[in-house]
């Protein structure tokens, strides 16, 4: 079997006051043409933790200066062969600070806010649609464990590895 690269990144959702989440229309690999959620690769070189890393990412992409209080961890994903092209351990947070002004562009993209409903008939990746999404309705106030086989060809399979409290029906 191949060897692929393995990865830590996370992913930060933001809210504006109205309770709209931002996105980013990534104009780079990882899901170029598609919306996302802000985040970034961990800088293990420097020993950065996922919370340092959400805050970095947070400023670099957005300007708000947040630090770890501000930051819910509800959620970690390994996804195995993602795109066939690396293996990923994402962390998910949720920013309990509201982001008060769009953003402007940046190299990796374009901001835009869409309400949670929206987001469903937007260009997203697949994994998004089919397993981030749902995993952000039902545990973003708690707290899940994932595994998801992403290897290109087959159906993507998420399986819960852990819960805590806090999950929605």
């Amino acid at each position: 079997m191949e060897k692929i690269p393995y990865k830590l990144a996370v992913l930060v959702f933001l809210e504006n006051p109205a309770g709209e989440q931002l996105l980013l229309l990534r104009a780079k690999p990882p899901n170029l043409g598609v919306w996302s959620p802000i985040g970034g690769k961990l800088e293990t070189a420097t020993g950065e933790s996922p919370f340092e890393c959400a805050a970095r990412e947070t400023f670099e992409e957005t300007g708000l200066r947040i630090g770890a209080p501000d930051l819910h961890l509800f959620a970690m994903i390994a996804e195995k062969a993602y795109e066939g092209q690396a293996h990923w351990l994402m962390f998910l947070f949720r920013c309990k600070v509201p982001l008060p002004a769009l953003p402007p562009a940046i190299s990796e993209g374009e901001f835009a806010f869409f309400s949670r409903a929206a987001i469903d008939a937007l260009p997203i990746p697949e994994t998004d649609r089919n397993a981030l999404w749902p995993i952000y309705d039902r545990y973003r106030d708690g707290f899940v464990a994932l595994k998801a086989d992403c290897a290109p060809g087959k159906p993507i399979v998420v399986e819960i590895e852990q819960t805590l409290t806090g999950a929605r029906p």
